[in-house]
């Protein structure tokens, strides 16, 4: 079986971007020369391991089985390369990790600055993804880990529940809501403006199961893709939001108040995704207990 490292370089470089194009311009190579390789690999296999589309290229089954072993691969050649000494220590490699972005704004920059006094030689490449998209990216092995959200089952991955994370209203100081005495019920909002995020997000999704069980439909007068862009139609006046609270600023806002929801009280469940039957390596484990610290649990 005639497989070269160029082969799995290239296959996994696809994989990761969605696409030769991409894929070409990290590898400084040409569209062709993409082709050739990933053709030579599947048929050293004999199995196809690429669906590949006019815009997109998608793992078949077999490919998404293939990754994580060609990933492992090209690891272990790169840690005998920085050294034995590093990578018994665990000093040396990669570690990946997919987050949706509510996570990563708020654990991720202190956790990474402990594990890099930790661990200093291990590079971490984040994967700032949708929820859904950390399911797929831990499901296809894309990634060691991920930070995600509970509600996108996948029968290949595993969920470990860390943190409870509430929706809020979020309002313009000078919004009539902002002076309410107590929590807000959430029939309170069809009297206003609400921008909301897209149907495509699972946040929406989570707000839909939790709300329409007791007979509320909420309005949104605007949809954005990301919680960060409601934030800011919300503070230019357009309306109020129903947010995630960890996707509110860490510190006073000059324009923005919150306001608890209630009737009923709706939350997201944060916690870590593992791919089922396989073990995180060394650096992945630190890096992942580290993150379970931060988010008030323990990894198992």
């Amino acid at each position: 079986m005639a497989i070269d490292l160029d082969q799995l370089r290239t296959f996994v470089a696809v994989a990761d971007a969605g696409g030769l194009t991409a894929a070409a311009e990290g590898l400084a190579l040409s569209l062709p020369a993409i082709s050739r390789r990933l053709s030579a690999l599947e048929d050293a296999l004999g199995v196809k391991l690429l669906d590949r589309g006019t815009r997109r290229v998608t793992l078949t089954e077999t490919g998404r089985a293939f990754l994580p072993r060609a990933r492992q691969v090209l690891e272990a050649l790169e840690e005998s390369l920085l050294g034995i000494r590093a990578a018994a220590s665990r000093r040396g490699g990669t570690v990946t990790v997919a987050c949706i972005p509510t996570a990563a704004y708020y654990f991720l920059p202190a956790t990474l600055a402990d594990f890099a006094r930790r661990l200093p030689e291990i590079r971490v490449r984040v994967m700032d993804l949708s929820s859904e998209g950390v399911t797929e990216a831990v499901a296809s092995g894309g990634t060691d880990f991920g930070v995600g959200m509970a509600g996108v089952p996948h029968p290949d991955v595993s969920f470990r529940p860390l943190r409870k994370d509430p929706f809020v209203l979020a309002c313009r100081r000078d919004h009539p809501l902002a002076e309410a005495a107590g929590p807000v019920r959430w029939r309170d909002l069809a009297a206003h403006r609400l921008v909301g995020v897209s149907r495509r997000s699972g946040n929406r999704a989570l707000l839909d199961r939790a709300l329409r069980p007791a007979g509320i439909d909420l309005r949104w007068a605007y949809e954005a893709e990301h919680l960060s862009t409601s934030l800011g139609l919300v503070e230019a006046g357009l309306g109020v939001a129903a947010v995630p609270r960890l996707a509110l600023p860490r510190r006073t806002h000059p324009v923005l108040v919150t306001r608890d929801l209630v009737g009923p009280v709706v939350e997201r469940e944060i916690g870590l995704m593992f791919r089922r039957g396989v073990a995180p390596g060394p650096a992945a484990r630190a890096l992942r207990d580290l993150l379970a610290e931060r988010l008030g649990g323990t990894a198992g």
